[in-house]
């Protein structure tokens, strides 16, 4: 899916702006953009907002425009609130894998700078370890009627919702990523729908991989760099993964600029 470029002429490109902001020292910087082919109930554009900004009460965050991705054949609408999306809640059963703590931290960005999104549906979904969705019907495989590795949270007063999940795996055309949806629908705003992707390090994806079960599937073929979708920008919606005991923990701003 090709992201298409910003239209309205005042829009710097990235790298200019982030020059000018270089410049201004402590001043803010906002950058917007609407896709050409944005939904009917699209209000909002997107943007990411730096870990450490929200952090730092004091500071207002400066803002950068992160790029929509496709939602890709796989999502279906679930409805299952829950933080850990390891088991199939029809059977009970855990997928393998290595553990993946995920904390997103939704924000909405104004004049003033941004501010905790509450109430935002948060959906996440991915492959298990061995390149497998829930719920579809693929030439390869049929899941229906498995829920695996899907769920959603409500973001609390702080913006933000926690996900248990595991280490996605690989499977043919893609690099290892994680989808997400953002979806606000209240009765005093239009509703609004973000969705895109989250990816992970070469190299770290490459340890993981050695590991079981993923190691039964082979060495994938595809990286980052090799994937068009995460050309589109996929460099900035790479997760910042720390170990744990268990395995990872990564955390991701994700701001919403109001039009």
């Amino acid at each position: 899916m090709k992201i298409d470029d910003c239209q309205i002429s005042h829009i710097l490109s990235r790298r200019k702006a982030l020059a000018i902001f270089r410049a201004a020292g402590a001043a803010i910087l906002v950058v917007g953009c609407i896709p050409r082919k944005a939904r009917s109930t699209q209000a909002e554009s997107s943007v990411a907002v730096p870990a450490s900004s929200l952090a730092n009460s004091g500071t207002l965050p400066a803002c950068v425009v992160t790029p929509e991705q496709t939602e890709g054949p796989y999502f279906v609408d679930e409805k299952l609130n829950r933080s850990d999306i390891r088991s199939d809640p029809a059977v009970g059963s855990m997928k393998d894998g290595v553990a993946l703590q995920l904390t997103l931290r939704v924000s909405q960005v104004g004049s003033t700078g941004c501010t905790p999104r509450a109430g935002a549906i948060v959906d996440i979904w991915h492959c298990d370890a061995l390149g497998i969705y829930s719920d579809v019907a693929d030439p390869s495989f049929s899941t229906v009627g498995k829920k695996f590795l899907r769920g959603y949270q409500v973001t609390d007063a702080n913006g933000t919702v926690q996900f248990t999940t595991i280490y996605p795996g690989w499977y043919q055309g893609r690099t290892v990523h994680i989808h997400f949806k953002v979806r606000t629908d209240t009765p005093s705003t239009q509703s609004y729908e973000f969705t895109s992707q989250l990816y992970f390090d070469d190299s770290i994806t490459d340890q993981v991989h050695t590991q079981t079960p993923y190691a039964s599937k082979g060495q994938r073929k595809l990286k980052n760099a090799g994937d068009g979708i995460f050309q589109d920008g996929g460099d900035q919606m790479l997760l910042k993964l720390t170990k744990t005991s268990l395995g990872y923990a990564a955390t991701f701003d994700i701001g919403l600029q109001m039009a």
